[in-house]
């Protein structure tokens, strides 16, 4: 029997760690000069977000806000990431655009679950 967390019944959890699988499989063709700049970044902004989300669960909703707060930070650099691995051709336009709409998602998820938080005051 699997133990679970609270955490990890949140959909935008969930969601955040289904983009960190697809950045770990998208970094992996990225060229092994590469490893030290733009993969490494990507990845650790895009386990940032999942990282976040658990770690301020189960926190005052305050606490859990401040730790979405730096979520929904680490889905911008992700869009920075993705862009700059476009333009240096490491993922094709079809990629980004699936990048950003799969982060966009995860924005507007984290973006509500604040909302509620602070309703749950």
């Amino acid at each position: 029997m699997k133990v679970k967390f609270n955490f990890e019944k949140l959909d935008v959890y969930q969601k955040s760690i289904d983009f960190v699988d697809e950045v770990y499989r998208m970094t992996r063709s990225f060229p092994k000069k590469e490893v030290y700049g733009i993969s490494s970044q990507y990845i650790r902004a895009a386990l940032s977000v999942a990282l976040n989300i658990a770690e301020g669960a189960g926190s005052s909703n305050a606490q859990f806000n401040r730790y979405l707060n730096i979520g929904l930070n680490s889905t911008r650099e992700c869009v920075v990431c993705s862009t700059i691995a476009k333009r240096q051709g490491y993922i094709s336009d079809e990629q980004d655009k699936n990048t950003r709409t799969r982060l966009t998602e995860i924005s507007k998820m984290i973006v509500s679950l604040q909302r509620y938080l602070k309703k749950d005051k």
